[in-house]
């Protein structure tokens, strides 16, 4: 476990620590806000593009030698932004470090799910997603520090030192030798495994199940961006808007290991569906708020219903995941999550383009109510785990 969650930790507050500050760097190299945006958004434009890849490496590899090899990358990136001084250094530091998380998000989850006993997988995935948020959520302050310190380079030095850190714990921690065999694919090492082949052998499930978690994600991608956006609707000084947003990022790492004991005793429906219901109210309030107390009850709501969901895509990912050809089944799988992820906030931006942001953030509360609804059709379908009426205490 702890070559899983420490890296996992410090590698996600390297990330957070250079998120902040990735959009005025660009600026300061000369790029305009456009061209800014179009920047800092390379980092899940990475993530997409290197989904698909990152399976076939961790099939062929393992998942520990993904994870080592996405650390370095990511330590490469991290330095190549900090050592340029070009608009294109930092582009293409920002897309390799997508590349990076994408490989390492998907090795890890892989890993965990092939030495998580079942009945403790949900607790164990959702710790995951709880570590996630954390490291993202002190970032940017452990970022704050170093850039008052130094400069504003010195965020992207972490991020370097963050990296390989990363790397130097899973090579000192290694491999336990009960749980690298059970992490071995049934495909051993080496074997080549068509994506195509994984994704048309079940296509059905993607085509249903898949499109519950591509909805849950939109839902997800939206919320990091409509705070930001109401606040700044509402004209509200940034350090209030940052207030608001890291109040509902407080409630949200609050509930991660509830979530998974949650998951576990009772089964993946009990947190599924509540927490997507929960976010399409919180998204349905939010544009009747024209106060700060009543953008803080939203921002709560939002925080309480992401928490109440924390680790339930890796988790349902890891329920249906056939063992002899995970990696590449879960790199599919992060496809949709991932491409859900993106098109949140553009359905936010679609409706301030055409005027009304408020339409925009109603249209996500239907993605919501639409994502809750597709998990109560599909997922007890395809998983024997998400609806356990009656089982032993653990």
């Amino acid at each position: 476990m702890l070559g899983a969650f420490a890296p996992t930790l410090v590698l996600e507050i390297g990330i957070g620590a250079m998120l902040p500050v990735v959009a005025a760097t660009a600026t300061g190299r000369g790029a305009s806000l456009t061209v800014a945006g179009l920047v800092a958004a390379l980092l899940g434009v990475g993530k997409i593009l290197f989904d698909l890849p990152a399976g076939a490496l961790a099939q062929r590899w393992g998942d520990r030698t993904a994870m080592l090899l996405a650390g370095l990358v990511a330590a490469a990136a991290f330095s190549t932004i900090a050592l340029t001084d070009t608009l294109a250094g930092l582009a293409a530091g920002v897309l390799a470090l997508g590349a990076a998380n994408a490989v390492f998000n998907l090795a890890r989850q892989s890993y965990l799910t092939a030495v998580t006993p079942p009945l403790r997988r949900a607790r164990v995935l959702s710790t995951l997603a709880g570590v996630h948020r954390i490291g993202l959520f002190v970032g940017p302050f452990a970022g704050a520090a170093v850039i008052a310190a130094t400069s504003v380079r010195g965020a992207f030095w972490l991020g370097t030192g963050a990296a390989l850190t990363a790397v130097l714990i899973l090579v000192l921690v290694g491999p336990d030798a009960d749980d690298a065999a059970a992490a071995r694919p049934a495909a051993a090492p080496g074997t080549k495994v068509s994506i195509r082949a994984v994704a048309r052998e079940h296509r059905h499930l993607f085509a249903t199940l898949g499109l519950a978690i591509a909805l849950v994600a939109a839902v997800r991608g939206a919320r990091q961006t409509v705070i930001p956006l109401w606040g700044e609707h509402l004209g509200l000084d940034a350090e209030v808007t940052s207030l608001l947003f890291g109040l509902s990022g407080a409630l949200d790492m609050l509930l991660f290991y509830p979530a998974g004991k949650v998951m576990d005793r009772f089964g993946r429906l009990w947190v599924a569906v509540p927490s997507m219901l929960v976010m399409a109210v919180g998204l349905a309030i939010l544009p009747f708020m024209h106060t700060v107390a009543g953008a803080a009850v939203a921002a709560a709501v939002l925080g309480v219903g992401n928490g109440m969901g924390s680790g339930i895509v890796m988790t349902l990912g890891a329920d249906v995941a056939p063992a002899a050809t995970r990696p590449t089944f879960l790199s599919v799988w992060r496809l949709f999550q991932d491409t859900g992820d993106a098109v949140g906030p553009l359905v936010l931006a679609g409706g301030a383009a055409l005027g009304s942001l408020a339409a925009g953030v109603w249209a996500t509360a239907v993605l919501g109510a639409g994502s809750a609804a597709a998990l109560a059709r599909w997922v007890p379908r395809y998983s024997p785990l998400a609806n356990l009426r009656r089982r032993p205490r653990l």
